[in-house]
């Protein structure tokens, strides 16, 4: 389908009514709570708040791959956050996260209860909180930050750019379309190279920048993200799908990927985790049955 769009950009943008779309009634160009609301508080260390899209499953995938390494101080808290009803502008996700994105962390084990936002600088903080997933040789973590920051950089095209305007722009116009999806397919190209002299994206170590570009491009080529695996052509990238196909298989990255879940397959969601347990819990629809 062709752009026909007869608009014509005003002089000075205003904002007068809702853009339309999935997403409409959340959007809005300016900052700040829009009511008071504290934050909830478990009983461990770690209190996340998040929602299970890729940049919160990056989270719930650390910390599981944390705790399958024995870290104890890594148990957690992970409160749901839905974000289409507007709970990451209440005051206290705000001051939490004034960006009021998901995921936000608090870590109550400091004097001052620490906060960290953007997933990107939660993965950071935790590796090196605990000594894991961020290699100590500086060369390899180097190119493990190098490769975190690239994931950082570019998901906004994947996500903002080529997930809006094919799954999620409430009309289809081919030039955004075309443009997002020549990016996020360039990226996965990129991805396919690198891959194709290595195991994992930094080296010869699973990192944290694994655990970063999985949901994101690993969703994609696993057929999980915008139905979108025909369109893209994933099969073309065979070194990406089978390092997708590796870290899929992790039992972190399956516990992980369930956490603050509250679509799809009922026995894949987990809305809240407060316990190892929570993770064994039966649905509620299965549960009621017996």
């Amino acid at each position: 389908m062709s752009d026909s769009s007869e608009y014509t950009p005003p002089k000075v943008w205003t904002w007068e009514q809702p853009s339309g779309g999935q997403f409409a009634n959340i959007n809005r160009p300016i900052s700040g709570a829009t009511q008071e609301k504290d934050l909830p508080v478990g009983k461990h260390p770690l209190q996340l708040y998040s929602l299970a899209t890729p940049n919160g499953v990056k989270v719930t995938v650390m910390l599981e791959e944390l705790l399958e390494l024995g870290h104890k101080g890594a148990e957690y808290d992970a409160w749901l956050v839905r974000i289409n009803e507007g709970d990451q502008f209440t005051s206290g996700f705000v001051g939490a996260n004034p960006n009021s994105k998901i995921p936000a962390l608090m870590d109550h084990s400091t004097q001052t209860p620490t906060r960290v936002f953007e997933s990107g600088s939660i993965l950071v903080y935790l590796a090196e909180k605990f000594d894991a997933f961020l290699p100590k040789d500086p060369a390899t973590r180097t190119e493990t930050m190098n490769w975190l920051f690239w994931q950082m950089g570019s998901a906004p095209y994947v996500g903002g750019g080529f997930g809006h305007f094919y799954a999620y722009a409430p009309e289809k116009f081919q030039y955004p379309i075309d443009r997002f999806t020549m990016e996020t397919k360039r990226q996965l190209d990129v991805l396919d190279k690198a891959l194709a002299e290595r195991p994992y994206i930094a080296g010869d170590d699973y990192s944290i920048a694994d655990i970063a570009i999985f949901p994101w491009y690993g969703g994609l080529v696993l057929g999980r993200l915008y139905d979108a695996a025909e369109f893209l052509a994933v099969d073309e990238y065979k070194h990406v799908k089978a390092w997708a196909e590796k870290i899929d298989a992790r039992p972190a990255v399956a516990r992980g990927r369930r956490i603050n879940r509250v679509w799809g397959d009922e026995t894949e969601q987990v809305p809240e985790r407060h316990d190892a347990s929570d993770l064994d819990l039966k649905p509620a629809a299965e549960a009621a049955a017996e």
